[in-house]
Formats: structure tokens, sequence, C-alpha cells
């Protein structure tokens, strides 16, 4: 597959770190958020974001966007799945993260676009990507915020490209450690996420758990040109 580099416009340059501001609960720790990632999916992080790709059906050559990439690990992968023809990029609100995920690309020596942005204003034009990822971060967004950003997921697909959403359920009414941290940390229902997807014009596809007790997902798919 042939493609040109990604031409995009300057990330905004106020980010303010409250939910009030439309942006959500910025992370600013990358150390402590994979050592809670891990936590969260009881030590089966590998695996959960080998199983996100295989959802995606990422294929060699693909462009791809990781919104919300955190520390970056998800789209490592997306690029070692997508090959030397495919452009993997990843945009979070933290300058810490992308920082951190800068740093994960060069030592893996992975050419991967970090770029600093809001979830809810994407640097990157109309119809670019074939795959989008949202990870674990829909929670942290206050629900306007949700709506713009499978607003924009949509906006930045081409036809027939598929975004995935994955996030954590609703807490279980039994307690423990696990009920603790997703209560603390947030969830979004599948119905909502279901319903984001929809408003959007993306046709879901596909639901349901990923085997990690409390995590659910969506794939959706843009309508393909008839």
């Amino acid at each position: 597959m042939n493609e040109t580099p990604i031409r995009h416009s300057p990330a905004p340059q106020h980010m303010p770190g409250t939910a009030g501001a439309g942006i959500g609960v910025l992370l600013h720790r990358p150390r402590l958020y994979d050592f809670f990632v891990e936590l969260a999916l009881l030590g089966r992080a590998p695996s959960f974001r080998e199983q996100l790709l295989g959802l995606a059906a990422l294929r060699p050559g693909e462009v791809v966007l990781d919104i919300g990439c955190g520390t970056g690990s998800l789209a490592l992968l997306a690029k070692e799945a997508t090959g030397a023809s495919g452009i993997v990029c990843g945009v979070d609100a933290s300058a810490e993260m992308i920082a951190w995920a800068r740093q994960k690309a060069e030592r893996a020596g992975a050419e991967v676009d970090f770029q600093r942005a809001p979830a809810q204003a994407l640097p990157f034009p109309d119809g670019r990507f074939d795959v989008a990822f949202s990870t674990l971060m829909l929670h942290h967004l206050p629900k306007k915020a949700r709506a713009r950003l499978a607003a924009e997921a949509r906006r930045v697909m081409r036809p027939g490209g598929r975004v995935l959403v994955v996030d954590f359920a609703a807490a279980s009414p039994r307690k423990g450690l696990m009920r603790h941290l997703r209560h603390r940390h947030g969830n979004v229902a599948l119905p909502e996420i279901l319903a984001l997807l929809e408003e959007a014009g993306l046709d879901v596809v596909a639901r349901g758990a990923v085997g990690i007790k409390g995590v659910h997902y969506a794939l959706a798919r843009v309508p393909a040109v008839s």
C-alpha cells in the first residue's frame, strides 16, 4: 500500500486537566499508569492488547490511530502488525504520556507518530485512517466529550474503516479490590458506547466481553461508499 506522509495541524496549545474544561481527566504519571493497567487487567495486559488487534482485524499496510494512547504500548504493537508499509499514530492530551510513548518507540526502533492532542479535536484530515482504537480511556471524558470523540473518530476514518472502543463495564456489586479500582477509576456501560457510535454515523458490527471480567468492547464500521 502506497501512502503519503500524514499532514496534521498543530495541537491545541491550552489543554486544561479538568473535566469541567471538556478535556477530561488527564493522567500525568506514565509509570503509575502502566502499573494500574497491569493491575486492572489482572496481569494480562500483553495478551489483552494482542486480542484487541485481532478484534480490529488489523492488516499489514493499514493506517492506524490510537486515541488516548497513554504510554503507547498498543500503538507499538499495531506498528508491528501493520509492518513497514503501515502507518501508526497515537494521540493523548497528556504531555507526560506522549513523552514516555516517544521514548518507548525510540527504544524499540519503531516509527510511530505520537502527538499531544485531545480526543475531541484530532489533528488529522478527514478520511485518513483504516482503523481507530479507543482503549480504556472513554470513561475519563465527560459525556459531551465522549460524543465528540465518537464524531471525531468517524470524521478521520475512511469508508469501510473500523473503530474499536474498549472500556470498563459498571462495577459489579461484589466486594473486592478490582471492584474498588474500577469504581474509583470509572466505567462506561456498553449500551452507552453503542449509542455513541451509532449517533456518530457508525455501524456496530460486534460487541461483547474481552475475556477479562468487567471489560467490554464494541466494534463499528464506517459505511462504505456505494
